[in-house]
């Protein structure tokens, strides 16, 4: 694949480029997910259904992990590859990828230990149990090649290699997609079955993965750099706003479980319809969810690398065309579920199951209540995961907690314990909290951009001097000077272009230069201070002496 230029290409191209991919990888990862649950909901019923629900919290402890590194090892890659720092990106990079085996390895020993009071923590029923025992032992054997193919994959992501990433996943999906009938049904082994599907197709995406290590293309790496380092704690620290998204995501399913069984027992569709349902329209969301994550996670390598380059411009561009297409999307999928919420839910279910009647009328409910404008999520998504490509993880990590643990979990207490509003006063907390979320980010959002306002001067002090010189009856005289450190060349030079009313740049070329080669002010300065004989190591200083060739044939 042909090398992207992230600080000079066109941003619809490199949005195209990586967000696209991205999208898919994020919607193949729900895509394992939602086949088996479309597959063992045909296969065994309602309770099987909510075997799977009540397994998935597990599924979202392991994505948190791996986008605690992967996310934070990706935009760690792309700021310092944008700040021109190579050798700590090796360091670094090659450290996390030993961390991410450890960690994962270690996770699948505890899951699997502590898997019964695991699924008894997440609200499965009696009736539930024994089904999702089945289910989530597998499950937990196949952990760490979750684990490390999604860290890894996103770690691909940022290396340059979009499509790589996507048709590493795109491989174990398909073969999961057709084990899954084959086990469930030709088999008969029910949930297992599923379970065992998901899990080998999870081993072939690792396996692609791996083998990308010694082929990334960002930095050389040696077998020292895979020591595990400092460089770890960066990392998490820029991971851990996607962390704690997905963990907040796992304590409101938690806690979804835990209310839905315990407040369906005093309704007519008891505790299995709810959680069941849940657990699908939760499949489905994390499509509109994957969209979401997939655009802004595919911006970031973009966003990181330009803003470490001080190109706030770009960063600006980028911004704005994320937003407009995640509200895009988010408009899309909150009108295909209050308008069709039968015809979506159907295909989880058949209608010759006994509880099939009070299933459909609790899952429409849902989706006009509980999902009633779930589309204001994507300002939320997008702000988080923007705020943290720009490296302001205290306010990106604010920003995951806002809607599921500040406004969603209170909210649903006071109005289905306090005020009694029962399984209704659940559903209803969802649209209040999505809209004051919605309000907040807001501010967040326009107080980051604000930011970003004010520093980008670079881009006008150009177009200024450039329509000046075009202007300028004075646009043939070009004066050079040369003079020897110290010797007070600037100050002459500052007063003879006072004198002849033409313009003066000495320092000012820096910041022209920067803006046209996508290099950040620091490193370009760092390079013009050198000494001529010294040789360079990679080829910045190319593409610096030709933008500023062609800033100063501009304001010549």
């Amino acid at each position: 694949m042909k090398k992207l230029d992230l600080g000079r290409d066109n941003i619809n191209k490199l949005l195209l480029s990586f967000a696209i991919p991205c999208v898919i990888s994020m919607l193949i990862n729900s895509v394992y997910n939602i086949v088996d649950q479309i597959f063992i909901g045909k296969g065994v019923g309602t309770v099987g259904n909510a075997a799977t629900n009540v397994i998935f919290p597990l599924v979202l402890i392991y994505g948190a992990i791996a986008s605690l590194i992967g996310n934070g090892t990706s935009a760690n890659l792309s700021l310092k590859l944008g700040e021109g720092k190579k050798d700590e990106t090796s360091k670094s990079l090659g450290s996390s990828i030993t961390i991410t085996m450890i960690i994962a390895i270690i996770i699948g020993i505890i899951s699997y230990i502590f898997l019964p009071q695991l699924i008894k923590a997440f609200g499965s029923t009696k009736t539930v149990y024994p089904y999702a025992i089945r289910y989530g032992r597998l499950i937990a054997i196949g952990s760490p090649f979750v684990i490390i193919y999604t860290a890894l994959s996103n770690i691909i992501r940022a290396d340059n290699s979009p499509k790589y990433s996507m048709l590493m996943l795109v491989i174990g999906a398909i073969v999961n997609i057709i084990l899954d009938p084959i086990f469930i049904f030709t088999f008969n082994m029910g949930v297992e079955g599923g379970a065992l599907a998901t899990v080998i197709g999870q081993a072939v995406s690792m396996i692609i993965a791996l083998l990308y290590i010694p082929k990334i293309k960002s930095v050389k790496l040696s077998k020292k750099d895979f020591i595990p380092n400092k460089s770890i704690f960066r990392i998490i620290g820029l991971g851990l706003s996607s962390f704690i998204t997905q963990m907040t995501v796992l304590v409101l399913f938690v806690f979804m479980n835990n209310m839905l069984t315990r407040l369906g027992t005093d309704t007519k569709f008891g505790a299995d319809i709810p959680l069941s349902v849940y657990g699908i329209i939760s499949k489905v969301n994390s499509l509109y969810i994957a969209a979401i994550l997939g655009i802004a996670i595919g911006s970031q390598p973009i966003i990181g690398f330009n803003y470490g380059a001080g190109n706030e411009i770009r960063v600006k561009e980028v911004l704005k065309k994320v937003l407009i297409i995640n509200f895009a999307i988010g408009v899309i999928f909150n009108l295909l579920l209050i308008i069709f919420p039968e015809q979506i839910i159907s295909v989880f279910i058949t209608k010759e199951d006994a509880n099939y009647k009070l299933f459909m009328e609790f899952a429409v409910l849902v989706c006009h209540s509980f999902m009633l404008v779930m589309g204001l999520n994507a300002l939320e998504i997008t702000t988080s995961i923007v705020v943290q490509s720009l490296g302001n993880i205290v306010k990106a990590t604010l920003v995951s907690f806002i809607r599921q643990i500040i406004l969603f979990i209170p909210l649903a207490c006071f109005l289905s314990l306090v005020l009694k509003k029962g399984l209704n006063g659940v559903l209803y907390a969802g649209p209040i909290a999505d809209f004051i979320c919605f309000i907040i980010c807001i501010f967040i959002f326009k107080s980051e951009y604000g930011k970003l306002t004010n520093k980008d001067t670079v881009a006008k002090e150009y177009k200024e001097e450039v329509n000046y010189n075009k202007k300028s009856k004075r646009n043939n005289i070009v004066i050079a000077i040369s003079r020897e450190y110290g010797s007070g060349g600037r100050y002459v030079g500052k007063l003879l272009a006072e004198e002849l009313k033409i313009n003066f740049y000495d320092k000012e070329l820096i910041s022209l230069s920067a803006k046209e080669s996508g290099l950040s002010k620091e490193y370009i300065k760092k390079i013009d201070e050198k000494n001529s004989s010294i040789k360079f190591e990679n080829n910045n200083d190319d593409r610096l002496f030709i933008a500023e060739t062609k800033v100063i044939k501009s304001l010549a």
